[in-house]
């Protein structure tokens, strides 16, 4: 799956989690997941669920504290789908 593929996933989940509270075209790499995003622990928790079930991943070997930033996921998403 090439990282582009994976960016339009990701952008899909994160507004089906956030709805109309964001703007997705402001979405960037370097967005915080928290801080500019605006995910809570609930929300944190649908993008898991989501992200799972959209790519076939799971997260196992991580937490989901680990990630920082939108680019944090991609880069995790993009090793494990290969």
């Amino acid at each position: 799956m090439e990282r582009t593929d994976i960016v339009e996933k990701l952008t899909e989940v994160l507004q089906m989690a956030m709805g109309d509270s964001i703007d997705v075209n402001s979405i960037t790499e370097e967005s915080n997941l928290v801080t500019d995003l605006g995910l809570n622990s609930v929300g944190i928790l649908y993008v898991v669920i989501a992200i799972e079930e959209f790519f076939g991943i799971r997260f196992d070997d991580v937490t989901f504290g680990d990630f920082h930033t939108v680019k944090d996921v991609i880069d995790y998403i993009e090793k494990k789908v290969d």
